[in-house]
C-alpha cells in the first residue's frame, strides 16, 4: 500500500489520536460545533451515515414485529422519581425545565435522558390482558444527558439514538427479546459497519440503572480503547411494579409484565471513524457510506470523457449504487485528496488515455489499489469490489481485536498488557476487584466471559475467583 500522506491538515493518528479524531469530524464535514458547548450540528454527510444505520435497523426491527412510536421529550419530575434505582443512575445527568421565561412551572420537567418512565406509564394505561401482549415498540429520538466532558458523536449533552421498549407476558419471552436484539446489533456490526463487536453480559456494577441484566456490544478502537456501542437490557418486573403495568393472564390471575429496553446511538459514527480511519481521513465501510462510488473525469471537457462519465453514472445509479459524479472545475488531484479524506470506498477515474483502450481506472479507498476495468464490466466490478472492501475491512478489524486481546494470570501481567492497549481477560472476585482495577489502572469491566476460570484465585484481591471478565480502558 502507498503510504504517501495526501492530507496534511489532519493530525496523524499515532501523533495525537484525540486530535486526529476531532480533525476528521470537522474536515470530513460530518459535524460542526454549535453555540452551546456539548451540542453538535449533524452536517449532511454525517447525518447520512446515521440514516443508513437507521434504514438497516428499521428493516430488522419491522421484520421482528416491532413498531415505531414517538414519546414526549419531557417527563414530570414526580413521575421520574417512581423507579428509585433508575433515578439514582441518571440524577447527575438530568436537565430540567423550571420556567416558561415568564413564570415558574408548578412542577419541574425533566428533559428525557432515556424513556423507560414514559413507555412504562403508557403501557400501564393500554395493557389489561395477556391478549394485549407483547407490545414491541421502538422510537428514534434525541436525549439529553448533561455530560461534563464531551466529544463529537462519542459523548455529548444531546445525542441521537433509537430506544426499543417491549413488554411481555413471560420471563422467558422477555429474556429471548433481550438476546434477540443483541444479535441484531451484532449483525449490524458485521453486515453494515465492518466492526466485529465483543458481546456479552455486563457486571452488576456496570449494568444499566434499574435493569436486572445488561448485555452490551463493545468495539475496539485503533488506539486500543473500547467503546460501548449499544446495550440490551432485561428489566424483569421492576419497572412494571413501579408503574403498575399489570395484566390478566390466561388463568385469570393478575400479574406484572416483564420488560426490556435496548438502544444504539450516533456513537456508532464515532466507532466507524476510530476503527477504520487512517492518516488520510475516513475509510467508510461500503454499505454504510453515504457515497459508495465517486466518478472523477480526467480532462473533463473532452466529449468522450463527458459521455463515458455520464453513462457510468446512470448505469450505477440504476443499479441502486450511491454514486456521485464530480464534474466541477477543481483539479483531479484536489478531488482525489478530498474523496480519500471523506472515505468514499471507490473512485472511478475516467480519462482519454484509458478510454482509448475502452477501460477506466477504479481505486479502492481502503488499500488505494488501482484496477483497470473494461467499460462494459464496470457495473459488475463495482458490486464485486464493494463487497470485497467490506470483507477486507471486517477482516482487518478482527485481526486488530485478536492481536489486542490478551490473558493475564497475575496483576502485574494484567497491567503490562493494559499499557499496550486492547482487551485483557482475567479471573476476578467480584466488585471489590473491579473497583480496585479501575482505581489503579482506569480500566473497566466490559463483559463477563462464558469461559472456565483462568486462575482459581483473584490476582487483585487474593480471594477465590468467581468469574472471568474482559477488561479494557474505554471511551
Amino acid at each position: 500500500m502507498n503510504n504517501i500522506k495526501m492530507v496534511d491538515s489532519i493530525t496523524s493518528r499515532d501523533e495525537n489520536f484525540a486530535k486526529w479524531y476531532t480533525d476528521l469530524c470537522l474536515k470530513a464535514e460530518l459535524m460542526d460545533y454549535s453555540d452551546v458547548q456539548g451540542f453538535i450540528i449533524y452536517r449532511p454527510y454525517g447525518y447520512a451515515i446515521w440514516e443508513n444505520i437507521q434504514n438497516y435497523l428499521n428493516e430488522k426491527f419491522k421484520e421482528t414485529g416491532h413498531q415505531n412510536v414517538y414519546m414526549p421529550m419531557v417527563i414530570p419530575e414526580s413521575l421520574f422519581q417512581k423507579e428509585k434505582d433508575h433515578v439514582e443512575g441518571f440524577a447527575p445527568e438530568t436537565a430540567m425545565i423550571t420556567t416558561t421565561g415568564v413564570e415558574q412551572l408548578a412542577e419541574r420537567l425533566i428533559i428525557r435522558p432515556t424513556s423507560e418512565v414514559l413507555f412504562s406509564t403508557h403501557y400501564a394505561k393500554i395493557v389489561q390482558s395477556y391478549r394485549d401482549l407483547p407490545k414491541k415498540y421502538n422510537q428514534w429520538c434525541s436525549v439529553v444527558r448533561w455530560e461534563k466532558t464531551t466529544r463529537p458523536f462519542l459523548r455529548g449533552k444531546e445525542f441521537l439514538w433509537q430506544e426499543g421498549h417491549t413488554i411481555h407476558a413471560t420471563k422467558d419471552e422477555a429474556r429471548k427479546e433481550t438476546l434477540d436484539m443483541l444479535d441484531i446489533y451484532n449483525n449490524l456490526g458485521s453486515e453494515l459497519l465492518a466492526i466485529p463487536f465483543l458481546t456479552g453480559r455486563k457486571t452488576e456494577k456496570e449494568k444499566f440503572a434499574g435493569a436486572e441484566e445488561t448485555y452490551t456490544i463493545e468495539a475496539l478502537m485503533h488506539d486500543g480503547k473500547a467503546l460501548q456501542s449499544g446495550t440490551s437490557h432485561y428489566f424483569g418486573q421492576g419497572f412494571a411494579e413501579a408503574f403498575g403495568i399489570k395484566f390478566q393472564n390466561e388463568n385469570s390471575k393478575i400479574e406484572f409484565a416483564y420488560q426490556t429496553s435496548w438502544g444504539v446511538s450516533t456513537r456508532l459514527i464515532g466507532a466507524i471513524i476510530m476503527v477504520h480511519g487512517d492518516d488520510e481521513g475516513l475509510v467508510l465501510p461500503p454499505y454504510v457510506a453515504p457515497t459508495q462510488v465517486v466518478i472523477i473525469p480526467i480532462q473533463g471537457k473532452k466529449e468522450e470523457v463527458i459521455n463515458a462519465s455520464n453513462d457510468i453514472f446512470k448505469t450505477l445509479k440504476n443499479n441502486k449504487i450511491r454514486v456521485s459524479l464530480d464534474d466541477s472545475n477543481k483539479s483531479p488531484g484536489w478531488k482525489f485528496s478530498e474523496y480519500e479524506m471523506k472515505g468514499v470506498p471507490l473512485r472511478i477515474e475516467v480519462g482519454p488515455r484509458d478510454l482509448a483502450n475502452n477501460t477506466v481506472t477504479i481505486v479502492k479507498r481502503n488499500t488505494r489499489e488501482k484496477i483497470s476495468v473494461a467499460l462494459e464490466n464496470v457495473s459488475g466490478e463495482v458490486d464485486r469490489l464493494l463487497n470485497e472492501i467490506h470483507e477486507e475491512m471486517l477482516a482487518k478489524a478482527k485481526k486488530h481485536v485478536n492481536e489486542k486481546t490478551n490473558t493475564a494470570k497475575t496483576y502485574d501481567e494484567f497491567k503490562a498488557h493494559l499499557e499496550n492497549g486492547g482487551y485483557v481477560k482475567m479471573s476476578v472476585a467480584g466488585e471489590e476487584a473491579e473497583l480496585q482495577i479501575k482505581e489503579d489502572t482506569g480500566a473497566t469491566a466490559r463483559v463477563i466471559l462464558k469461559t472456565e476460570l483462568i486462575t482459581e484465585v483473584c490476582p487483585v484481591t487474593n480471594k477465590k475467583a468467581t468469574q472471568t471478565i474482559m477488561f479494557a480502558r474505554a471511551y
